[in-house]
């Protein structure tokens, strides 16, 4: 088939070879700075990437061979989707590969968030036995609200349901419930209003900016907890440092972050009452067995059909 492909963040072994089986020709080229992705990828046919590789339109228009990008993963804001389409270059994802995993994380911050495993793990290490300051929430029969409704939202409605919370749920894409038994659709405002645990699993938009800001945390219940596996920036920080400082929310946990990594030294992670992981959501073996080899599936179809 011919086709030469630049892998230019860590992908699974098993994928790689996959693909140089099919009687590709694959270089891994991890950690290149942009300077040497631009003189690299001239090189290539394809490429494949995870979220470290960014894709920005000076790269792209030194891609002169450039006929596939592949985002080993769900979103796609580290690469200019528009402006490499307008060259003519397919661009794909891996969507369904790691939805359970980042839903399983999703959930295992809210049960942290209620319990406080977290602050309990980083205060007994520094010598504090906080007993009585750490008196939680039990999680059946409260509310889960789920901004974004698609396929790894789904998932954590069904997992949080089998542990006896009740779920409603807010898409600005879908209006019936995808899942009628389990979930029930309301209004963003009724969504803020009324719901114990809040998680979020939308893209971040640029032109729309944090879903979740000031005016948002005022509706919410002083005992709210907030969950984000999803993109950073859907959330505004400074607001969000702001609730939890005021005591208006009372927990919050990222797995993402604006600016990644980010600044420790900002007022956000001050907060004890808040849980954090570094944009882990897909980084499971399963997940990333999934991912590699969807990755590489639609590399090698993308090749025979040329």
């Amino acid at each position: 088939m011919g086709l030469r492909v630049l892998v230019s963040d860590p992908l699974a072994d098993d994928s790689v070879a996959a693909m140089r089986q099919a009687g590709l020709t694959v270089d891994v080229k991890t950690d290149l700075s942009p300077d040497e992705l631009a003189k690299e990828i001239v090189n290539y046919d394809a490429i494949v990437v995870r979220s470290a590789t960014k894709l920005r339109a000076p790269i792209i228009d030194s891609a002169s061979n450039l006929r596939l990008i592949v985002r080993a993963g769900v979103g796609m804001d580290n690469i200019d989707v528009d402006y490499a389409r307008s060259k003519h270059i397919e661009v794909r994802n891996t969507p369904a590969a790691s939805s359970s995993s980042v839903a399983e994380l999703a959930l295992g911050h809210l049960l942290s968030l209620a319990r406080y495993i977290g602050r309990g793990t980083v205060s007994l290490k520094n010598g504090s036995w906080e007993k009585k300051a750490l008196k939680g929430v039990e999680i059946e029969g409260k509310t889960l609200g789920i901004i974004g409704i698609g396929r790894i939202g789904q998932l954590l409605a069904k997992k949080a349901k089998a542990l006896g919370m009740e779920i409603i749920a807010f898409d600005k894409f879908i209006s019936d419930s995808p899942l009628r038994e389990l979930v029930t659709m309301v209004s963003f405002d009724r969504l803020l209003k009324e719901s114990d645990f809040i998680s979020l699993h939308i893209p971040f938009d640029p032109k729309e900016g944090a879903v979740i800001g000031r005016d948002e945390f005022a509706l919410m219940k002083d005992s709210v907890r907030i969950i984000n596996c999803a993109r950073g920036g859907v959330i505004d920080e400074v607001a969000l440092a702001e609730a939890l400082a005021s005591g208006q929310v009372a927990g919050a946990a990222l797995d993402v972050f604006a600016a990644e990594p980010p600044d420790v030294n900002d007022a956000l992670f001050s907060q004890p009452s808040l849980s954090l992981s570094p944009h882990i959501g897909a980084a499971t073996v399963e997940a990333q067995g999934r991912v590699g080899k969807e990755a590489a599936e639609i590399v090698i179809e993308f090749a025979k059909s040329k």
